[in-house]
């Protein structure tokens, strides 16, 4: 075993490739889906139905095994088992292969989605851990921002390139951590007359008792709910909706892939702008801080993703996009830490595994209805239908700004 580094060293270096690698992947891969293995609107959204449908079902239990086992361990076998998934979806373009391989990336992604976050709370304290949620989300960016370019290169001759690339690379990122990633804060208190799996009902009970002992979670997991009703739409919709609708211009002597490594780049370098400026303002340890700034980004975003479905100009559509991709990179570490907010440790991943499971529950829901829209009666409509399910987040927001949590700061688990 090699020496093991800081903790939020291993934080930075995770956030910074793992950005990076979906950067090479994701910049070219709905592109590829359309093109390549040709999807239509509705198979787009199934593929990403099969996705959140696997998030759905692991999500829990995964984190259920980050608490009563390891989270180290549990971020380890997610980030081999996402390196799969990437690569096999680049390797056969075919439509069923496509919905297996998202069937693995989900089952890795769900062992990462709490773990992470419960093992660097537990690593720098609750407090700081807001603080390093946004600059992990900066730094992220420069990750994204490096791959990009790359990623275009690779997809010139073959789309499936940069897809195959990141799924090895993922693996390598697996080898680092098991070299180097620490696990001092995690502290395993088995209950001596439970066995494993008593042991991992009792936190699962436990972590539900956490919306007992801190009713606002209640409220909190439903704005996830929205969030997650409107996301699968846009994002299997808005490459497709851009191809179909304009007409690029031609770029001498690359294609026109080229353009969406460009819409991607900007995005990067407006998101690390902004969240520097979301840092030096804003005391993420602050819930009334954390819920304003929640409410100003989801307006926006809300009006970025309406001017995108009803643009006719393609200048003002690749401004929308930029300006969603932008919000959307704001609002997460936001929203992450004020469902981390008041949590006992105990049940850290698995509370933080709610909030990824309730958004699979809502692009589960809205997914197929979205992609029949889509499919039916234009891509356009199946956009708008994303706008009007994204509406109810802003009075969810606004009734918690103005009544707050009302229970005490602190509070436990007791068996």
């Amino acid at each position: 075993m090699g020496k093991r580094h800081k903790a939020e060293t291993v934080y930075t270096v995770y956030n910074i490739f793992v950005s990076a690698l979906f950067a090479l992947a994701f910049t070219v891969n709905m592109v590829y889906f359309v093109t390549v293995a040709k999807l239509d609107p509705l198979q787009l959204i199934l593929v990403g139905t099969a996705l959140e449908a696997s998030i759905l079902v692991f999500e829990i239990p995964t984190g259920i095994v980050a608490d009563t086992i390891s989270r180290r361990l549990s971020v380890i076998l997610g980030v081999f088992l996402m390196g799969i998934g990437t690569f096999l979806s680049g390797y056969i373009p075919v439509f069923t292969s496509i919905l297996i391989a998202q069937v693995i990336w989900g089952l890795g992604y769900t062992f990462t989605s709490g773990a992470l976050d419960a093992w660097i709370s537990d690593e720098v304290g609750e407090e700081k851990a807001g603080a390093v949620f946004l600059h992990g989300t900066k730094v992220s960016q420069y990750g994204a921002l490096a791959a990009i370019p790359v990623s275009i290169l690779l997809a010139q001759n073959n789309l499936a390139t940069p897809i195959m690339v990141s799924g090895v690379l993922f693996w390598l990122l697996g080898i680092y951590l098991i070299r180097f990633m620490p696990e001092t804060g995690f502290k395993l208190n088995p209950r001596q007359d439970q066995s494993t799996w008593q042991q991992m009902g009792q936190t699962l009970r436990d972590g539900f008792g956490m919306l007992r002992i801190r009713p606002a979670l209640v409220s909190i997991l439903l704005i996830g709910l929205f969030l997650g009703l409107y996301s699968e739409g846009y994002d299997r919709l808005w490459n497709a909706h851009l191809l179909e609708q304009f007409t690029f211009p031609t770029l001498p002597g690359l294609k026109m892939i080229t353009w969406f490594g460009i819409i991607e780049a900007i995005q990067q370098v407006l998101t690390i702008l902004a969240v520097g400026q979301v840092e030096k303002r804003a005391d993420t340890s602050q819930t009334s801080q954390l819920v304003r700034g929640l409410t100003v980004l989801s307006a926006a975003l809300i009006g970025s993703l309406l001017i995108f479905s009803l643009a006719g100009n393609l200048w003002l559509a690749l401004t929308a996009v930029i300006a969603i991709g932008v919000v959307r990179s704001l609002i997460w570490p936001l929203y992450i830490a004020w469902v981390n907010q008041r949590l006992d440790s105990s049940v850290r991943a698995t509370v933080l595994s709610m909030s990824g499971q309730v958004d699979s529950i809502g692009q589960i829901a809205s997914g197929p209805l979205l992609g029949l829209i889509a499919r039916r009666y234009g891509i356009r409509n199946g956009l708008l239908g994303s706008v009007f399910l994204l509406l109810p987040v802003l009075p969810l927001l606004l009734f918690q700004l103005k009544n707050g949590e009302k229970q005490p700061v602190a509070a436990t688990i007791t068996e």
